[in-house]
């Protein structure tokens, strides 16, 4: 067992790398205007998230398994280390295509310090602190979403938006120290076999998949031969994965995990609510700044609130979740994201700018108090030799869930507007239809949480789910 002195410092240390990934996003979105300004190429603006996205989602379940067969701390390093000499090359980048390529590296180190992280306090604290503790950890995710914004726009009005990557290096260095020096694990050492070939056939059919969904209907019409050839050779790559997975004696992506009902309905729920969030994180902003005639600041701090509620609900869950039972606070928590997505649908074109606080506020509750058990019961429901592949699903499925989300949303918007502009005769975006084609996306999210909702239901009782936990610690 870990003593009490270590465990504090590599908890610290987990936060820092939670912290260091977590305010990626909000520096970087912030600081994307001016780096568009120097760098040119506009037309390559979304590519600098998506792709980042895109070799995060494809790595995390490769690492989760190597962090099952080789430990979690030298996976860990190796996360953070490729992270943070991704972050310096995009900070020296000269274009936006080297910034793009730099982004997908430092994916590919963002890929492994998420999961990893979330498995190793699984590993070092039991049952109920390990429930308080992710929601502390969901408290510094709010955190970051609060300074980045701040963080990115000093550095972009007083500096230079290259530190805004620099800045990656102490910070990582920090984590990398203390990880070093106080986390200490033991490793049973035998011959290891890496399922090569799940992992190839993996990344490549995934790889397919986002590509086609990120340019379908922009790029390329949705029934081009480069999108349908693209779907197709996804799916077969998924169909083969899936074969490979059931031979192979070491699995990539263990299916047995699937098969434990705990583990296979928090997954869904995480595809489905974080679906719902990345839509109300980009087009309720959006209805305040065009429809509302806000400025991009203040649109920008319509999701401050969600920032803190979000934590606040992630610490009430994680601390009374054994009290008031798991099923029964997932369920606070998904119909109150609900209730958030019903909000939307009576929006109108004079909603006043504290409607928007107040449904951002509902949500970022619901969303803390339904994200912080499903992690802590796919942790409980298996042990340690698969603990981080089960971390990474989850993982997964949220970024996956952001991923096919913000594509399937946007190709709705585009498609809205568009079909307006044809039926009016109109060469320029209206108000009538920029707010017509966001209440197509409020529709859309809200049917999502109510699926999400009635999933919710299936989740084993507390009774059974402790019962589960007890045989598997």
């Amino acid at each position: 067992m870990i003593n009490q002195t270590n465990r504090r410092m590599v908890t610290i240390a987990m936060m820092v790398a939670v912290f260091l990934t977590a305010i990626d996003v909000t520096v970087v979105s912030t600081a994307m205007p001016h780096i568009v300004g120097e760098l040119q190429g506009l037309s390559l603006y979304s590519w600098v998230f998506a792709i980042y996205t895109l070799t995060t989602c494809v790595t995390t379940p490769i690492y989760g398994k190597l962090a099952d067969l080789f430990g979690r701390k030298i996976i860990f390093i190796v996360g953070v280390i490729l992270f943070v000499l991704g972050s310096v090359l995009s900070g020296m980048a000269q274009s936006m295509e080297q910034l793009i390529w730099f982004r997908a590296f430092q994916g590919i180190g963002a890929g492994a310090v998420m999961p990893v992280t979330f498995t190793i306090i699984g590993d070092i604290y039991p049952g109920e602190q390990r429930a308080k503790m992710q929601g502390l950890f969901s408290g510094v995710w709010g955190i970051a979403g609060l300074l980045g914004p701040l963080v990115g726009g000093m550095f972009v009005d007083h500096f230079s938006w290259r530190w805004i990557f620099y800045i990656n290096v102490p910070v990582g260095a920090i984590s990398l120290i203390l990880v070093l020096k106080f986390l200490h694990e033991t490793v049973e050492r035998k011959s290891k076999k890496i399922d090569y070939w799940g992992a190839l056939v993996f990344t490549a059919a995934i790889t397919a998949l986002l590509y086609a969904l990120l340019n379908g209907g922009t790029a390329h019409a949705w029934n081009s031969p480069t999108i349908l050839l693209l779907l197709v050779g996804s799916l077969m790559g998924i169909i083969l994965f899936l074969w490979i997975e059931t031979k192979v004696e070491e699995p990539m992506l263990p299916l047995s995990i699937f098969k434990i009902r705990v583990i296979s309905i928090s997954n869904i729920l995480g595809f489905l609510l974080s679906f719902v969030l990345i839509g109300a994180n980009v087009y309720l902003p959006m209805w305040i700044q065009t429809i509302l005639h806000h400025s991009a600041t203040s649109s920008g701090l319509t999701l401050m609130p969600m920032s803190i509620a979000w934590p606040l609900a992630s610490t009430f869950a994680g601390r009374y979740m054994y009290r008031i039972g798991s099923k029964r606070t997932t369920l606070i928590g998904v119909l109150l994201v609900s209730l958030a997505t019903t909000w939307t649908l009576a929006i109108q074109l004079d909603s006043p700018y504290w409607y928007f606080i107040g449904l951002m506020i509902v949500l970022g509750f619901g969303m803390g108090y339904a994200i912080t058990p499903t992690t802590v019961l796919i942790q409980s429901a298996v042990s340690w030799e698969m603990r981080g592949a089960a971390t990474a699903s989850n993982s997964f499925v949220r970024s996956l869930g952001q991923t096919i989300g913000i594509t399937v949303l946007g190709s709705m918007f585009n498609a809205s507007v568009a079909r307006y502009a044809r039926e009016h005769n109109h060469s320029t975006i209206e108000v009538e239809a920029l707010a017509h084609a966001l209440h197509q996306i409020f529709i859309m999210i809200f049917i999502v949480a109510i699926i999400a909702l009635i999933v919710a239901i299936f989740l084993p009782s507390h009774q059974k789910i402790l019962e589960q936990q007890k045989n598997v610690e």
